[in-house]
């Protein structure tokens, strides 16, 4: 930590935007994961596949968010609570994990 300063003459400020009460609602519903493999995940397949197996009540929404992660975006509690205590679970025998 030696060298570091905190000057007054910095004129560079950082404005961080506020999120609102709905927008973290929002994000309650929702899980990152990835798959622990090397190769490439088909990504159309699996968005087909894995709410087929889960059954969900209320639907979901899978978007492909780069580098093997996907965000997992349900539309009831009941759906994400029932994914999060479910299974191991797999798609093309590659384990999902999810990032919490």
């Amino acid at each position: 930590m030696a060298g570091l300063h905190i000057n007054d003459d910095d004129d560079e400020v950082l404005h961080v935007a506020e999120v609102s009460e709905g927008q973290n609602r929002m994000y309650d519903l929702c899980l990152m994961g990835c798959f622990l493999i090397a190769s490439v995940v088909q990504f159309q397949a699996m968005r087909n596949t894995l709410p087929n197996l889960w059954h969900l009540l209320g639907g979901i929404e899978i978007l492909d968010m780069g580098k093997k992660r996907f965000l997992f975006w349900f539309f009831h509690r009941v759906d994400i609570e029932k994914v999060v205590k479910g299974a191991h679970w797999t798609f093309n025998n590659h384990l999902l994990e999810f990032i919490v």
